[in-house]
């Protein structure tokens, strides 16, 4: 079940040298993450659908100043609104993935704006293979909370329903964390 909802999976090197590389020369990480998503191998990236069931129900988050704090739902998912370019947007928050991925529906809604030819990279989903592209968002907020200048992948609509907030925005974070049944973000 947790891998459905497992939206991107890079290998471990991957992950660890993404923020490393993306602070010192955002074009070269640009460039690496086209190299690793144009991978046919086992390294290649594997996305998930998300159920529409999951970004309809986002509960309240409690508010802490720089700090929010969502309880998991029956499932144990993390689901809450947050804001993509002030566009407000239920989201399934996954310490799993290494990116935000949006739809392409939704890069347009927030502004993001793409051409055809910027879908190509190739990505396996839940429903098979399907074109992606890189973007940023300019401003991504949870409460109190927000990121600036957050890189995400989108995605064609037919290979995901929703939106889902990943590594490149909570590392971005001074630190999140797990327990009790909650995940506790602060900035």
């Amino acid at each position: 079940m947790l891998r459905k909802f497992i939206i991107v999976g890079l290998s471990a090197g991957v992950s660890a040298a993404i923020p490393t590389i993306y602070q010192t020369n955002p074009e070269r990480f640009d460039a690496m993450l086209g190299q690793v998503l144009r991978r046919q191998e086992p390294d290649r990236l594997q996305v998930s659908a998300i159920p529409a069931e999951a970004t309809r129900k986002a509960p309240t988050a409690a508010l802490f100043g720089k700090k929010v704090r969502l309880d998991a739902d029956e499932r144990g998912h993390f689901i809450a609104d947050f804001r993509l370019n002030g566009r407000p947007l239920p989201a399934l928050v996954d310490t799993g993935a290494t990116m935000v991925a949006i739809n392409a529906s939704t890069a347009r809604r927030i502004g993001v704006t793409l051409r055809q030819e910027d879908f190509k990279y190739r990505v396996e989903t839940a429903n098979g293979m399907a074109k992606a592209a890189s973007a940023n968002i300019d401003r991504l907020q949870i409460g109190r909370i927000y990121v600036e200048d957050v890189q995400a992948v989108v995605l064609e609509d037919k290979a995901l329903d929703g939106t889902l907030i990943g590594m490149s925005f909570l590392k971005r974070l001074a630190g999140f964390e797990v327990k009790d049944g909650a995940l506790v973000m602060v900035q």
